[in-house]
């Protein structure tokens, strides 16, 4: 193992333990705190049966409408100007800024969230505020940054009020920018983050409980179902089982890098 081998994993490991101390804790027979778990390397999981996969139909990320003539001219500028302009649903009244998106502009991973939240409708930036933190960090845990190989979006990209879900015709009105996003950027992996983006993107009635960490495959582009940053926040035992589907994540993108190569 080289020097600089043996640094990328002491680094990773640093990473790792940040993120668990900021709020995971093993479950323990007794009630005293117990340490993180150790660190070990991820077997990739195997596909989830199709008897869990109800109603999914993974959409082609060439969708109708938009040739890939038309998605070569289009640029992350061009989208975030048409977003500011939009009017064609009600969240725009009540909006205070748009919230195109922020990150690279050939990321290896595509996070999509549900929509913007408080801080994120002031900022006018995805993820800003107390769960934004939490997945730069589950981000960082992995080798993942908005500032290096990655974009983090919404599915809507206007806040909806007291951060209710979107409404599906909010949804219907903000698809076509979020469809030239994925056709620009064209992502290795797209990371749905939570039940409204699983949902919303897979097009299914499941679970997140069902669905996350299991890559749902289609001739595209991946989609791999997390729990959303926020619900880790209000459950924290549900940082064990996001840990677990970082390195099941991690490990596929180690084969596409290599795969790259």
């Amino acid at each position: 193992m080289t020097i600089e081998q043996k640094a990328h994993i002491a680094e990773f490991l640093d990473l790792a333990s940040a993120y668990l101390r900021s709020g995971y804790k093993r479950q323990s027979t007794d009630d005293k705190s117990a340490a993180p778990v150790a660190v070990e390397p991820a077997a990739p999981q195997a596909p989830l049966p199709e008897s869990q996969l109800e109603a999914i139909a993974p959409p082609d990320t060439h969708i109708a409408g938009i040739s890939n003539d038309e998605a070569g001219m289009d640029t992350l500028e061009a989208i975030a100007a048409d977003i500011a302009a939009c009017a064609a649903c009600p969240l725009h009244a009540t909006r205070t800024n748009t919230v195109p998106g922020e990150g690279v502009s050939s990321p290896l991973v595509l996070v999509i969230g549900e929509g913007p939240g408080e801080n994120e409708d002031k900022s006018g930036r995805p993820f800003v505020g107390e769960a934004g933190q939490l997945l730069d960090k589950m981000l960082a845990s992995i080798n993942l940054s908005r500032g290096e190989n990655s974009f983090i979006a919404n599915v809507v990209k206007c806040r909806p009020p007291h951060n209710r879900d979107p409404l599906p015709e909010e949804i219907a009105a903000c698809a076509p920018f979020l469809t030239r996003q994925i056709a620009l950027l064209k992502p290795r992996v797209i990371l749905c983050a939570g039940r409204v983006a699983t949902q919303t993107l897979v097009k299914t009635t499941n679970s997140i409980k069902n669905l996350h960490g299991h890559f749902i495959e289609c001739a595209q582009i991946p989609f791999f179902p997390m729990y959303h940053p926020s619900a880790l926040l209000h459950d924290p035992s549900l940082k064990r089982p996001s840990w677990d589907d970082l390195k099941t994540l991690r490990v596929r993108l180690e084969k596409l890098a290599a795969l790259k190569v």
